[in-house]
């Protein structure tokens, strides 16, 4: 099964966007951005394993396991330049894939960290050894679509393997020495997330030789669910894509 989903293909445009969701997410969180971007650009939304379309497949339980996985399976599509965004766990697995494409010689263009603390900063938190209702809890607090499919009993069956699972691999997650992106990287984070704050995401800029910029939005930790136009067109500015 294809590790990406591509809305709306785009083979004249000049650049792909390849976007990474958080704990418990899947591709469908960024399903309306293609609609929204640029023509330029062509978003390509990364579907971790054991969910949605992916259901039958096993969850990977290794944060540095998935990175090497997307990385890979981005290498046939390394014929264009491309930039990375994810979102809280997904910026940690978006840097990791962008080290190891360094490394490779297909350094991404530039590495959007959203709602995240970075890797050397990770808290000692563990959501992931909570009963159930703990873990549905964290996840009403945090907000976003996949809150609501928990207060379903039959979705909660189907949904909470794989967000404990998702807890478990970035509550686990330890940053190892190793390439040091040059990459530009932008963190982004809203001004109410009681995950990250403006200060520790400022923590982006250490891990990187390249530029980095770090913009707040309005918003707690889905901000990017309500501020998407925000969102998209500070990608565009800082690509250096027009908007139409």
């Amino acid at each position: 099964m294809s590790w990406f989903r591509c809305a709306e293909p785009r083979p004249w445009a000049s650049m792909r966007l390849f976007c990474l969701p958080h704990a418990g997410g899947s591709a469908v969180f960024y399903r309306t951005w293609a609609k929204e971007i640029s023509p330029a650009v062509e978003v390509h939304a990364v579907q971790y394993p054991g969910r949605a379309d992916r259901m039958a497949e096993p969850l990977v339980a290794d944060a540095h396991q998935l990175a090497r996985l997307v990385a890979g399976a981005m290498a046939p599509l390394a014929d264009r330049p491309a930039a990375l965004f994810g979102h809280s766990m997904g910026a940690v697995i978006a840097y990791e894939a962008a080290r190891l494409l360094q490394e490779r010689g297909s350094a991404p263009v530039h590495l959007f960290a959203s709602g995240a603390r970075p890797p050397h900063d990770r808290g000692d938190e563990r959501v992931a050894d909570r009963d159930d209702d703990g873990v549905v809890a964290e996840m009403v607090k945090l907000g976003g679509t996949d809150a609501e499919a928990l207060r379903d009993p039959e979705l909660r069956e189907l949904v909470l393997p794989y967000v404990r699972n998702d807890f478990a691999l970035i509550e686990s997650y330890a940053h190892r020495d190793g390439v040091r992106l040059t990459v530009p990287v932008t963190a982004i984070v809203g001004d109410a997330d009681p995950h990250v704050t403006a200060d520790q995401a400022a923590g982006w800029g250490e891990v990187t030789d390249g530029r980095f910029a770090l913009r707040t939005l309005p918003g707690g930790h889905f901000y990017l669910a309500d501020r998407q136009p925000d969102v998209i067109a500070e990608i565009l500015r800082t690509l250096e894509v027009p908007a139409g």
